[in-house]
């Protein structure tokens, strides 16, 4: 059989279902991961996606066949996997899911145990293991077995707040038909708060709208019924449940980097002079109200992973990005909506102002949404346009950054697609307008 290597990603394993991800690559890497990390326990949940079912039952007999026991722990947003595997110390874990992409797709994350914890897995490491293909026969097959995590895990995530210091805001929420929808049910009648459902029921087909909220159409429906219900805020999910953004009391969706500093000031307050973690595409504003909170700032590439890495090795307390994913080190480093959601709900509360206010304070910048670029000739282009801004700034952390006195922008190639990704900051609206048409220009001209 022959396994199309593209599957393997730089984080997770992902591809179309069944064209590229199907029932018997699923048993392989079951095989490839039990002999990858020589785990011999091994979590294994999955999202609500319809193919999720039976790509769990052969990943699980691949894990079984190569002699490592399965614990089950069923339907579950993604962070559960990364709970159980660091509360009960078992050896790995596997989370059947492809996120936020389309319902065409499924995939897997991965998850080990180490000395200091937990760390990721990447799908890219386990390509040698799945080339290799030939794994030891083993004498005793494992077993799949069932764990319920469902009390310690809530534990574990009210234990990040005060729910007596909340108060009974009225907040819509948008399950997306994704994993919230199972979560949040079991969340709320521990909070004073009034939930406005959408979409809880949940759906692989995503019937509601697509589960990646950046897509056309996805925030409009939270956003009328925030209005229409005078809510004081909503916040949205996305399908497993690992990204989470907030919508303010008129409808107006939060950039993920301003959520970000509102969760960086709170736990800063608990935990001054630590380290906050933050990609290099995130706003200018973000490192300067880490200083002045008295934190340290810790810029990174784009990416969980990156995010992760930095806390790591810098001291971080949190860390987050524009994607929507904010990570915890007392969540074994890792990320989670729901200890996001439960944080949010306690500094919203704590601060006696609408959420449009608190936005308002974190935004001395104009900042555009990345805009893709189709092209091919990707180096090309980043060569072209660090010559012709070459009077500026530069840094090549992620691509190519370049920054002026009243303006910045990145420009980073993709790295599964013939796209350059372009995001740029200025001092006022009628600036950033400027040089993004002189930017988009350029690119469109040369490619």
């Amino acid at each position: 059989m022959k396994v199309n290597l593209s599957i393997f990603k730089s984080r997770d394993i992902r591809g179309i279902y069944p064209k590229d991800l199907n029932e018997e690559v699923s048993f392989k890497i079951g095989q490839a991961f039990a002999e990858h990390v020589k785990a011999k326990k091994v979590v294994v949940g999955q999202d609500m996606r319809l193919s999720s079912p039976v790509l769990f039952e052969a990943l699980s007999k691949g894990i079984t066949a190569q002699g490592a026991d399965v614990y089950n722990i069923g339907q579950v947003p993604t962070e559960c996997l990364y709970f159980t595997v660091g509360n009960y110390e078992y050896d790995a874990g596997i989370m059947v899911t492809a996120s936020h992409n389309p319902k065409k797709y499924n995939g897997f994350k991965l998850i080990k145990r180490i000395a200091e914890g937990l760390d990721l897995v990447r799908g890219k490491d386990m390509i040698q293991t799945i080339e290799k293909g030939d794994f030891p026969k083993v004498e005793k097959k494992g077993k799949i077995k069932e764990k319920d995590i469902w009390q310690d895990y809530l534990n574990h995530i009210f234990s990040f707040v005060d729910v007596k210091k909340i108060k009974p805001f009225k907040v819509v929420i948008d399950a997306g038909n994704g994993m919230a929808g199972k979560v949040i049910p079991l969340i709320s009648p521990k909070l004073p708060i009034e939930i406005i459902p959408l979409n809880f029921k949940l759906d692989g087909s995503f019937p509601a709208h697509a589960s990646n909220v950046f897509e056309q159409g996805a925030t409009d429906q939270i956003s009328k019924a925030v209005k229409d219900k005078k809510a004081d805020f909503g916040v949205i999910f996305d399908g497993d449940a690992d990204r989470i953004y907030l919508i303010d009391e008129m409808g107006n969706f939060i950039r993920g980097d301003i959520t970000l500093l509102l969760l960086a000031k709170y736990l800063l307050k608990k935990n001054p002079g630590k380290g906050i973690a933050y990609n290099l595409i995130c706003s200018k504003a973000i490192p300067e109200f880490i200083k002045k909170w008295g934190g340290k700032p810790i810029r990174t590439a784009v990416g969980v992973v990156e995010i992760r890495n930095g806390m790591l090795e810098k001291d971080g307390i949190m860390g987050g990005e524009l994607s929507g994913h904010y990570i915890f080190k007392d969540n074994y480093y890792l990320d989670s909506g729901f200890i996001t959601f439960l944080i949010l709900l306690q500094i919203i509360s704590e601060s006696n102002k609408k959420v449009s206010e608190l936005v308002r304070e974190l935004s001395p910048y104009a900042k555009g949404a990345e805009i893709n670029f189709e092209v091919e000739g990707k180096e090309a282009m980043l060569g072209k346009i660090k010559e012709k801004y070459s009077d500026g700034k530069q840094d090549y952390l992620d691509g190519v950054t370049i920054e002026y006195k009243d303006w910045w922008f990145n420009v980073r190639p993709s790295q599964t697609e013939p796209l350059l990704r372009l995001t740029i900051e200025a001092k006022t609206q009628k600036l950033l307008s400027q040089k993004k048409k002189e930017l988009a220009a350029l690119i469109e001209k040369e490619k």
